[in-house]
């Protein structure tokens, strides 16, 4: 068993994931997302898809890139 590292659980099903040359301990993946998802750097809601890339920064959608001042983004092609 192994204990996760974001809500402390020692549990007998928990998983290793491998990011950025480091290993991370969960229980769930509700527990990995929080950990390891980026946040939208707008709203702040963890981003579980691609998202949207402008300026150097990511977004959960292209609303919240457009209110953050990424005029040319789309969550629809035409």
């Amino acid at each position: 068993m192994a204990r996760c590292e974001v809500c402390g659980n020692d549990y007998d099903k928990s998983f290793t994931i491998g990011s950025n040359g480091e290993q991370h301990v969960f229980d769930s993946f509700e527990c990995a997302i929080q950990a390891l998802a980026p946040q939208c750097a707008h709203c702040h809601c963890r981003i579980i898809g691609h998202g949207v890339e402008g300026g150097w920064r990511v977004y959960c959608c292209a609303n919240c890139a457009r209110q953050a001042g990424v005029p040319s983004v789309a969550d629809r092609a035409a």
